[in-house]
C-alpha cells in the first residue's frame, strides 16, 4: 500500500512564471518547492498502485490546455493558491475510472496548485493577490506515491498516461 494521488505536473515555462512570485520566508508560511508544486486530480490515499495503474489504463483524456490565474488566491483559508482550470474533464475521468479505488471523493474538484500553507496566526505572504497568467497544454496525467518526511512531502512519479495532443 501507497499514499497516492493522480496530478498535473506543470510545463516548465508555468513554473518559471510562478517561480517569479514572492516567496519571502516567514513566521508560519511554509512555502511549497517548485519541484513538488503539481494539480492535484485526485487523492487516493493508502491503496494499491498495481489497481489505480490498471484502472487508469481505461481512462481516455481528451486535449486540454491548462490556465494558471488569474491571482494568487486563498483556498480553505491556510492554503495560498493559484488557480488551475481546464482540468475538470481529467479530473471527472480518473474519478470514473478510480471510482472504486481509494478515499471515497469528499467534495467536488476546485483545480488548484499549492504554492504556500499558512498557519492561523500567521499573516498572508505577499504573493496573495498577485497576477499570473500561464498556460500549457496537458501533456500527460501522473499517478504519484507521496512519502511525508519532516522537511514536507516528498513525491515520486510511478506511472503516467499520455495526454494526445489538440492538433
Amino acid at each position: 500500500m501507497s499514499r497516492l494521488f493522480v496530478a498535473v505536473w506543470p510545463a516548465e515555462d508555468a513554473v518559471e512564471e510562478l517561480r517569479a512570485l514572492p516567496r519571502k520566508d516567514e513566521r508560519g508560511v511554509r512555502f511549497v518547492h517548485p519541484d513538488s508544486w503539481h494539480i492535484t486530480l485526485r487523492f487516493l490515499g493508502d491503496t494499491d498502485p498495481d489497481l489505480v495503474e490498471a484502472a487508469l489504463d481505461a481512462a481516455t483524456f481528451q486535449p486540454a490546455t491548462v490556465r494558471l490565474g488569474p491571482a494568487v488566491d486563498v483556498l480553505n483559508e491556510r492554503a495560498l493558491v493559484v488557480p488551475a482550470d481546464g482540468l475538470e474533464d481529467a479530473a471527472t475521468e480518473v474519478a470514473r475510472c478510480t471510482a472504486d479505488i481509494g478515499e471515497k471523493v469528499r467534495r467536488r474538484f476546485v483545480g488548484h496548485l499549492t504554492i504556500a500553507r499558512v498557519k492561523p496566526y500567521a499573516h498572508m505572504p505577499k504573493a496573495l493577490g498577485m497576477m499570473v497568467g500561464a498556460e500549457f497544454p496537458l501533456a500527460e496525467v501522473a499517478l504519484v506515491q507521496s512519502r511525508l518526511d519532516p522537511a514536507g512531502a516528498r513525491y515520486e512519479t510511478i506511472a503516467t498516461w499520455p495526454v494526445p495532443s489538440g492538433n
